[in-house]
């Protein structure tokens, strides 16, 4: 559909932001002059002089934050349109400004001693600013000095470009024509129907598809390698300039995570791929192939059992599914719902996926691009599960730790998955029902857990050659993935040569080291959401404690609120059992 064809009902209120483009336009030009932070240089060797600065930092962010949603989301509502990338860009170079002229900040209050900065973290004016003072004192040695860090920060709207790029490239330019849908019809192959027919029981429709639609990718593959290793070329730079061992180092550190988390993962996974490759076993015996392809990888295994319903039904099915997190929880789901928080349809021009997003101050937003599937409904459940996280943290926390990290953001909307999974397990009889939810669960387990895994060996590995000064290419990509995909997936599959390019489509990987979190924030949620069922109103207390405790400490210890230690592997090892577990019921269901 164009977007003009959408009722007002299906998409989300963008004038909760600013009414117009025009206001935007005049909330830019006070932003602009907000921006103005020389004269706080060499003033924050008190703590009145760390305060004005911060108060002055503050209100100038908050504006900023405010002008760039609107013209992401505007942007994203259609990538065709000049103007919002216009107004996107500009948004940006301005946070670019932003980031170069108090980029001083750091440097300078590193330099203080110990001592000073402690005393800081006493003075009560300075309270809402104390996790980021004890990060400071954490990281000391990674900080430069202030013209470096403004040299550094002034880059800053160049080292997203390689993301800007892959993003055009995605969104906008790559076309993958029409494919015959095996009934005398041609059919729009796009992101979003690309996913439904990989799910849908047309084996050579599906054929089809996955070999035309990677052909858009291949077609294209040298430029997007050149894209993806400008991505890691900045990533390799930024880390050697800060004095860190590697990327990954930077990464977790700047998520100020500990390293046990990363190798408690990748251990516990790579112990559990024979379980993983006893369900693509499954799957091949379920399906009665002689041979099992990549793209029969999200086939469903039992027919006719597919929840598809409209959105307002699939809204309806969420809040039930999540009514043991209690009243004003399922209450909030309700007013997003109903009050413009969602757009939901696939437009042209719009961008494929979902998000949630964000700023402090008003409610967040949700970007659907909703089918009559399984898997929407699950994603309703998902995004929503973020933007509850978003909204009770900015409720919460004032405005320096409002902000929670990138590595529990995952926590709260797999929370969601997995309840609303629970709820529909506990109301079927039907074991043809039961069969299709124990398969939907193992999916959600390898897709979230495993595959985003495998992705992060990947990243790691392709970042671990750049740092050697091995240049990357689409070939030794290509061979990196697909050594991978064996190894992930076993001997009961053929690995097509096709998916040695999935390197290739994937837009996370442009945010380097954003993927494992998906795998951490499920084991988290398994352990949460299964705590949340056993033990009732006690689990919910503390789980909606830690969703309200925003960035006000290190993410490994806000989810030790709810329960969850990733210091240990037993969170880790609860997972592998659901997996396992969920696994040996179907196999049961099917014996």
């Amino acid at each position: 559909m164009e977007r003009q064809d959408v009722e007002a009902k299906y998409k989300w209120h963008t004038e909760d932001i600013f009414s117009s483009d025009e206001a935007w336009e005049g909330a830019y030009s006070e932003a602009e002059a907000s921006i103005d932070f020389k004269r706080f240089e060499g003033t924050l060797g008190t703590a009145e002089g760390v305060h004005a600065f911060f108060t002055a930092q503050e209100d100038a962010g908050k504006r900023l934050e405010k002008l760039y949603l609107y013209a992401h989301m505007k942007h994203d509502e259609d990538a065709r349109i000049s103007k919002y990338t216009a107004m996107q860009a500009r948004a940006m170079a301005l946070y670019v400004r932003f980031s170069s002229e108090s980029a001083f900040a750091e440097p300078e209050l590193s330099a203080l001693d110990e001592d000073v900065l402690r005393s800081y973290l006493q003075d009560v004016r300075l309270q809402d600013y104390d996790y980021f003072l004890r990060t400071l004192l954490k990281n000391k040695k990674h900080i430069l000095s202030a013209a470096e860090e403004k040299l550094l920060a002034s880059g800053g709207e160049i080292y997203g470009q390689f993301q800007n790029i892959f993003s055009m490239i995605d969104n906008a330019d790559l076309k993958f024509g029409e494919i015959d849908d095996g009934k005398g019809n041609k059919l729009e192959l796009t992101h979003g129907t690309y996913g439904v027919i990989l799910h849908g029981t047309d084996r050579a429709l599906r054929k089809r598809a996955f070999e035309q639609y990677y052909a858009g990718y291949i077609g294209l593959k040298n430029t997007i390698a050149a894209t993806y290793y400008g991505n890691v070329r900045k990533d390799v730079f930024l880390s050697q300039a800060r004095g860190y061992d590697s990327c990954l180092q930077r990464a977790l550190e700047g998520e100020d995570v500990a390293e046990c988390v990363y190798s408690n993962l990748l251990s516990a996974v790579h112990e559990s791929l024979p379980t993983m490759h006893r369900y693509i076993a499954l799957r091949k015996k379920l399906l009665g192939l002689p041979e099992q392809h990549m793209y029969d990888i999200y086939a469903p295994l039992v027919a006719d059992a597919e929840l598809k319903m409209p959105y307002e039904e699939a809204c309806k099915l969420v809040a039930e599914g999540l009514s043991p997190l209690g009243d004003e929880y399922c209450a909030l789901l309700r007013k997003g719902f109903s009050e413009g928080w969602v757009d939901v349809c696939e437009t042209t021009g719009k961008r494929s996926g979902a998000y949630s997003t964000g700023v402090f101050g008003l409610h967040p937003f949700v970007l659907l691009n909703y089918q009559q599937t399984t898997h929407d409904i699950f994603t309703i459940a998902h995004e929503m599960g973020h933007s509850l996280h978003t909204y009770y943290s900015n409720a919460t926390q004032p405005y320096a730790k409002a902000d929670y990290r990138i590595f529990v953001a995952e926590v709260a909307s797999t929370v969601n998955e997995v309840l609303l999974l629970r709820y529909l397990l506990a109301h079927t009889e039907q074991t043809g029902m039961k069969k299709y939810l124990y398969n939907y669960f193992l999916d959600m387990i390898r897709t979230t857990l495993h595959r985003q895994t495998m992705f992060a060996e990947f990243e790691y590995i392709a970042h671990d050659k750049a740092e050697k000064g091995e240049p990357l290419t689409s070939e030794n990509l290509c061979e990196v993935y697909l050594g991978l995909n064996k190894q992930y997936y076993g001997d009961a599959i053929v690995h097509d040569e096709q998916i040695a390019y999935e390197w290739s489509r994937i837009p996370h990987f442009y945010t380097s080291f954003y993927v494992y979190k998906y795998s951490t924030g499920i084991v988290s949620a398994i352990s949460i959401a299964d705590r949340i069922l056993r033990e009732g109103e006690s689990a919910v207390k503390d789980y909606k404690n830690f969703l309200r405790s925003g960035g006000s400490d290190g993410p490994v210890e806000l989810l030790k609120i709810a329960g969850v230690d990733l210091t240990k592997k037993d969170a880790f090892e609860a997972a592998m059992h659901a997996f396992e577990e969920a696994l040996r019921q179907l196999e049961k269901l099917t014996a």
